[in-house]
């Protein structure tokens, strides 16, 4: 029962294609980066919600640097976590857990596409967009660059887009594959409330715009979904099959001796 939940939910069948969470994700990613370009002052607004002429003094809330800092604890304990798991089904060749190591390489794969490739190393290092504490509306020297737009105010390690909420996106993801059913639900609003405190944390600092955050959102959700049709799909549908064959079997008769 512990493989029916994400992965019955991802395998099956649509006639929609917004219906499937890699649909969805899609919209996600068009959508926002329509309002975003339509609407830049969102970014401006909600950035200016936490700077001062003093600058984005939350930033030096000890408080909120143990929060950013815990990230990495959180990250390398589901990594752990995840590893011991791997290693555990190779030595022991358990194929009951044939199903939990797919979703360890789902992870795995997942972090090294999404926050890893995609967002760390093509979008914030290519696309050049520069950090609020350094746009000129909030004492910096740069202009505020649109989403999407590639520009040179930034080499490396910029703005667009916001690779702390990327991971805080794949722990949330890491809590709908791994927790068990009795805490699922528990265990994934969790995740959820802390990844949204990680990502806001990095506006509150100056280190991303709001835009920055929501499209790291949808962009690692499409990633991992479009991973999760491909590792994760398959399984769920050879998984039910199996179970509409042993419900479509005749029950063996009870022989006479068993039931004098």
């Amino acid at each position: 029962m512990a493989d029916v939940g994400i992965q019955g939910w991802i395998g099956r069948p649509r006639t929609r294609w917004l219906a499937r969470p890699s649909g969805a994700a899609a919209a996600a990613v068009l959508g926002f980066s329509i309002l975003f370009l339509t609407a830049p002052q969102i970014d401006l607004w909600a950035s200016g919600l936490f700077w001062s002429p003093a600058g984005f003094d939350l930033a030096q809330s000890p408080l909120l640097k143990a929060l950013r800092k815990s990230s990495s604890w959180v990250l390398g304990l589901i990594l752990l976590g995840v590893l011991a798991t791997l290693i555990s089904h190779a030595v022991r060749r358990d194929w009951a857990a044939l199903g939990a190591a797919r979703r360890c390489w789902f992870l795995l794969a997942g972090l090294a596409i999404g926050p890893g490739l995609v967002v760390n190393t093509v979008l914030k290092d290519g696309w050049g967009r520069p950090r609020p504490n350094a746009v000129d509306v909030f004492g910096g020297e740069a202009p505020y660059v649109p989403v999407w737009e590639i520009t040179g105010w930034c080499e490396r390690n910029c703005s667009f887009v916001s690779g702390e909420a990327s991971s805080a996106a794949w722990m949330v993801a890491a809590a709908v594959v791994l927790a068990p059913a009795r805490w699922r639900m528990g265990v994934i609003w969790s995740a959820v409330v802390y990844a949204v405190a990680l990502s806001l944390n990095r506006l509150a600092f100056g280190g991303h715009f709001l835009s920055d955050i929501v499209l790291s959102w949808a962009v690692t959700a499409l990633i991992l979904s479009l991973l999760a049709q491909v590792m994760l799909a398959p399984t769920a549908a050879a998984a039910r099959r199996r179970a509409r064959r042993r419900r479509s079997r005749p029950a063996r008769p009870t022989p006479a001796s068993q039931t004098a």
